[in-house]
């Protein structure tokens, strides 16, 4: 099984260097903490706020999954150059229902050099 790699896990550590780590890897769902139930919502799942992540041929986000506790909800995958061979802070918009149950969601990315990385847990309640 791959290792995961998380906030708490990093966040430890003050150094500068750890901090540009964590934020061009760690994904955070970004998405209204209210939905109506049936209704279409979005939500982004965004990779960096200030430092963009590498877009090379061996070093780019391969994938961003958007999770409903243990359900799969959308995935994206990404070939290198996808953002111009040019560093960038990645992000994409998935737009979902809103089920009949509130939702825990979190994002999982994979760097093709770094590996995976899970977001901090996201609570939507459904009303």
């Amino acid at each position: 099984m791959p290792r995961v790699f998380k906030a708490t896990e990093i966040e430890k550590e003050d150094k500068e260097i750890k901090r540009d780590y964590l934020d061009r890897h760690m994904p955070h769902v970004i998405c209204p903490d209210h939905v109506k139930r049936g209704e279409k919502f979005a939500v982004k799942v965004k990779l960096g706020e200030e430092y963009p992540h590498p877009d090379e041929y061996d070093h780019f986000i391969s994938m961003i999954q958007l999770w409903n506790r243990e359900t799969l909800l959308a995935e994206a995958r990404y070939t290198a150059g996808v953002y111009g061979s040019l560093p960038s802070n990645v992000e994409i918009d998935f737009y979902i229902i809103a089920p009949d149950v509130s939702m825990n969601l979190s994002a999982m990315s994979v760097c093709t050099k770094h590996g995976l990385w899970q977001s901090e847990d996201k609570a939507v309640k459904v009303v």
